[in-house]
């Protein structure tokens, strides 16, 4: 497995594992930069298997060593540590783009999901009760953080 910057190539395999949730744009791409708020892509024998981006906070300048990451695995590489790697590596790495919060917004019946992150020490720090509608049902969004340096060093 190889973990690199994600480069303008890579977004047609990016939005098609963003497709599988949501619709992706080539504007949303662009925000991003390898220096503060990377998307990354996790490559298997060649082909994109997920990624992971950086996103700002809330967009105020007192938020900017806060963090949302959102991780994407192609329904080929699932339950094989695609997700684990990439977020592994956004921890390890988030401190040197400034970044001392991480944050998840993940749907709460996403078990996986919402597992993973706890794996890493991510902790529940707020449900928004039915906030989106998917497929015509009503959600709820847990948002997981973790303290870059309140890391458990099991974690890794």
């Amino acid at each position: 497995m190889i973990i690199r910057d994600a480069v303008e190539a890579d977004l047609p395999a990016i939005v098609e594992i963003y497709n599988a949730a949501i619709p992706g744009r080539l504007a949303w791409f662009r925000e991003h930069t390898p220096a503060e708020r990377p998307i990354w892509v996790l490559e298997i024998d060649g082909g994109v298997a997920g990624w992971i981006s950086f996103q700002s906070f809330y967009g105020r300048p007192a938020h900017r060593a806060t963090a949302e990451v959102s991780i994407y695995v192609s329904p080929l590489h699932r339950r094989r540590g695609v997700g684990r790697g990439l977020l592994a590596e956004a921890i390890c790495r988030a401190p040197s783009f400034g970044v001392t919060t991480l944050l998840g917004f993940i749907f709460a019946h996403n078990e996986p999901s919402l597992r993973l992150f706890e794996g890493f020490g991510f902790q529940r720090w707020a449900r928004l009760p039915r906030v989106a509608n998917l497929d015509r049902v009503e959600r709820d969004l847990d948002i997981l953080g973790l303290r870059v340096p309140d890391i458990p060093s099991a974690a890794f």
